[in-house]
């Protein structure tokens, strides 16, 4: 069965392309049941990828409008990804995602996710050109980082191997990487939290599989943890983004099901 609901989901109020009361129609459109908006938190620095104060505000009048005016379409939830850096939220979302897309070295910082070269540069001035170093200090944010932001989702819990494709940047099998990401994965796993299949770097052209790896996934399965499949979709075309290949993931891994949002709260499907 595949999921007919989506909690990750960006809008003009942060990096996506479509409006989100078109984001809304898409996904009456497609027969999702539940599509909830995520914006960017903002950060302690200028981006042009974030929600600045007043258009978060915006974000949140925007997006409880539209809860109301398609109640009887669609269920609409009003959510935010929230980053390490950025902390707590200051309003009351009805979920947060929990995200890691920035480190911070002393006084400076680095994206995780911008491009390739912004990473090579950042391994090279931070870490010599170690990778695995610059991958343990990805990590050790992540297993705080719902803590952190007091997140009910992990957000893309591998995000570092967006640009890794094929092995190209560091070698995933390698000990010193698998140590630091299962580290991080069990600090995890020892809270109540659900962790996202995304599929948003699928639909974009830079990985073929979701993240996390199956690697990482066999793990949550062993340990119990809980899965959702969400799309970190950009653009309303891309809300259900390759969801069928994630629940053939789920399975292979080891997961006897996932959670997926409706009306009554979260509903677990058998895979």
């Amino acid at each position: 069965m595949i999921p007919k609901s989506n909690l990750h989901t960006h809008t003009r109020f942060c990096d996506g392309k479509d409006s989100a009361e078109e984001v809304v129609l898409a996904a009456i459109a497609a027969g999702m049941e539940t599509v909830g908006f995520s914006g960017h938190s903002g950060l302690p620095f200028s981006t042009s990828w974030t929600m600045k104060q007043e258009r978060t505000r915006e974000y949140q009048k925007e997006i409880l409008r539209l809860k109301d005016a398609y109640r009887d379409q669609i269920h609409i939830l009003l959510g935010i990804e929230q980053d390490y850096l950025t902390g707590v939220p200051d309003y009351p979302y009805e979920y947060v995602i929990g995200s890691v897309h920035c480190i911070e070295v002393g006084d400076e910082h680095f994206m995780i996710d911008e491009s390739a070269q912004v990473l090579t540069n950042a391994a090279q001035k931070y870490y010599g050109g170690d990778f695995y170093k610059l991958c343990r200090a990805y990590y050790e944010y992540m297993a705080e980082v719902i803590d952190r932001t007091h997140g009910d989702i992990v957000g893309h819990f591998d995000l570092v191997t967006k640009f890794n494709e094929g092995g190209c940047m560091f070698d995933e099998r390698d000990p010193r990487y698998r140590r630091y990401a299962i580290d991080a994965l069990d600090a995890l796993l020892e809270k109540d939290v659900i962790f996202e299949i995304n599929t948003g770097a699928m639909s974009r052209g830079y990985r073929r599989s979701p993240y996390p790896s199956p690697l990482l996934l066999r793990r949550i399965a062993e340990k119990g943890g809980n899965v959702t499949i969400t799309a970190d979709a950009h653009a309303k075309e891309n809300l259900q983004y390759a969801f069928s290949d994630a629940v053939l993931l789920a399975r292979a891994a080891g997961l006897g099901s996932i959670l997926t949002m409706t009306r009554d709260g979260w509903k677990r499907i058998p895979l």
